[in-house]
């Protein structure tokens, strides 16, 4: 007999939020029936779906911005998705965690106190010149984001972003990634 289950049901069986659960299916990620006005969810359906999301690549991914709100956000959206998350307040911090770790994604904010994001970036690309890195910026015309362009290629997040932009930010890195 089919054992379905409600979203409440299945958050609790994925260990996840129900702000997740219905992320999921707003992305359609999930299979589900609607019945009425609820949302239901096939047991082994879910099962499949595990188990073949199981072996998709998994990121370490390291957030360097000086508003905690935003490393929150990412921190939040990216470990849900099951990626590893490091963040850093500094742009010295994220240095030195560049140093330490290996890390398959930077998130740069590119304004930041002290010492800014054009900056580390430069840094970063002579310690790491491949580790591929998107710059966080609400000044994309600005002459920081100027001396990041001359430093190389990488992607680009303008503020203000939101849920779907970080989660189509790193499914792109995967896609990318998955083709080198």
């Amino acid at each position: 007999m089919t054992e379905l289950m409600t979203v409440e049901e299945l958050a609790d069986y994925l260990r996840v939020t129900e702000k997740t659960i219905y992320r999921l299916l707003k992305r359609g990620s999930i299979q589900a029936t609607k019945v009425g006005h609820q949302w239901r969810f096939n047991k082994e359906s879910i099962n499949e779906w595990l188990h073949r999301n199981s072996v998709a690549a998994k990121a370490n991914i390291l957030i360097v911005d000086d508003e905690e709100m935003i490393r929150l956000l990412f921190r939040e959206v990216l470990e849900e998705l099951g990626h590893t998350v490091v963040a850093a307040e500094t742009a010295s911090e994220g240095l030195e965690l560049v140093k330490q770790s290996d890390f398959d994604l930077v998130f740069l904010d590119l304004k930041m106190p002290g010492m800014d994001g054009a900056t580390l970036f430069h840094h970063i690309r002579t310690i790491k010149p491949t580790l591929p890195i998107t710059i966080i910026t609400g000044y994309p015309d600005s002459e920081m984001m100027a001396r990041a362009l001359a430093q190389g290629p990488f992607g680009v997040m303008k503020k203000p972003f939101g849920e779907s932009e970080i989660i189509a930010a790193i499914s792109s890195f995967l896609r990318i990634s998955e083709r080198s």
